[in-house]
């Protein structure tokens, strides 16, 4: 299916007919050597992350809580109205085809912690299986995903920055069982002249394993497309979590301002 040989060994599950591994009618990446999602592009090794990296890890005094497992009041639908997923048991989870949901306040660079839970009884294959986000601004995604034994294309891998870096490494844990992400996001900034004077970058922490460490973005997301920077983008915005039709359970999420920009 055009993965790379070293990256079939990893995996030991049968793929269906109908899974995608990547696209070669994709515009190029910057590099020149790399369609958007392709699938020759070498696969992450998998690496067993630590048992619970910074798994209910408190706030710190100057954090703004986002959700402590009681209530969805500083979230909001992506839609209308009140935040439509369901709270039990102290997480969140997706109510599959509600809708996305997102931060009542906005944000510019800063420090966030969440934890996430795949769905423990597993369906479907690639980008299928597990498929959610945390999309920053509406505009850069930081790809969940289950790839416990689920290839995929690697610019679309959890802990991608979708359609553009693929991790270093795959931290998965089994689906059902917490995980971690741990994420520093410096936003752009525009000169005078409206041009770009910094790129947006994301340093991503999995379960304890560093995925990206200061990670340039060319631009805000997209699905096949070339990402590229507008000087009409914000350098502020909510954190948006996605509902892409899957179970996912959220807990624990907290972000800290930094940088020169405003507290929350």
């Amino acid at each position: 299916m055009g993965i790379a040989a070293a990256g079939l060994a990893v995996f030991s599950v049968k793929l269906s007919a109908e899974a995608v591994l990547g696209y070669k009618d994709t515009p190029l990446l910057p590099s020149g050597k790399w369609h958007v999602h392709d699938p020759d592009r070498p696969v992450p090794p998998v690496v067993t992350p630590g048992a619970a990296f910074s798994h209910g890890a408190q706030p710190p005094s100057d954090a703004t809580v986002l959700f402590d497992g009681t209530d969805l009041s500083k979230w909001k639908s992506a839609k209308t109205g009140d935040a439509p997923w369901k709270i039990q048991d102290g997480y969140m989870e997706v109510v599959p085809h509600s809708g996305n949901i997102l931060t009542k306040k906005d944000f510019g660079s800063f420090q966030l912690h969440l934890e996430w839970a795949e769905p423990e009884n597993v369906q479907g294959n690639s980008q299928e299986r597990g498929n959610s986000g945390v999309i920053i601004y509406g505009l850069y995604e930081i790809q969940v995903l289950d790839n416990y034994n689920n290839p995929t294309y690697p610019d679309g891998q959890c802990g991608s920055l979708y359609g553009q870096t693929p991790p270093l490494v795959n931290a998965c844990k089994k689906p059902g069982e917490w995980q971690s992400y741990d994420i520093i996001f410096e936003s752009p900034r525009w000169n005078k002249e409206k041009e770009l004077d910094r790129p947006a970058s994301a340093t991503v922490i999995q379960n304890g394993v560093v995925l990206h460490h200061k990670q340039a973005l060319i631009g805000p997301t997209g699905h096949k497309k070339l990402a590229t920077y507008k000087n009409t983008q914000a350098s502020t915005g909510p954190i948006e979590l996605q509902d892409h039709g899957n179970p996912l359970r959220f807990r624990n999420i907290w972000i800290r301002t930094i940088g020169d920009e405003e507290k929350p």
